[in-house]
């Protein structure tokens, strides 16, 4: 792979790493009363998956919507798979086309669906995923 391959790796993986820190963040500032509720209850009880028959209520709604805007969704997923594009173009080794394509319509279909929403920018990631990829040197 080449520099320009490289760097468009390395500007892919910050986009996403910065797109799933930048979540996880922000629920920190947001719901920081409900998160520090997970070590009070204890982790398994964090978001009891049974509500005892008497129906949510908006405490545990207002937890079940920490959980899944948080640790549940695609923020930690988004830092990993920011990481190992991170660590793969470090190496030389170039990320299938596919993975980019695939970030790109997550993120475009989560981003029309979501407006305004930050989803847009990773579909930019996306793309310099998909232009890395098709910049592949191969050797004769």
């Amino acid at each position: 792979m080449d520099a320009v391959g490289r760097r468009l790796l390395r500007w892919a993986s910050g986009i996403m790493c910065v797109l799933g820190a930048g979540h996880l963040a922000l629920l920190a500032l947001l719901a920081r009363d409900d998160v520090a509720g997970w070590a009070d209850r204890g982790v398994w009880a964090a978001v009891p998956l049974l509500d005892g028959g008497s129906g949510p209520t908006l405490g545990s709604l207002r937890n079940e919507i920490a959980f899944w805007a948080g640790p549940g969704s695609f923020s930690v997923p988004l830092v990993l798979l920011g990481c190992l594009v991170w660590h793969l173009a470090g190496r030389g080794v170039a990320v299938p086309a596919w993975t980019g394509w695939a970030l790109a319509a997550w993120c475009l279909v989560g981003g029309v669906l979501l407006v305004p929403s930050p989803f847009f920018a990773g579909t930019v990631a996306g793309l310099l995923v998909v232009a890395a990829a098709r910049r592949r040197v191969t050797a004769p």
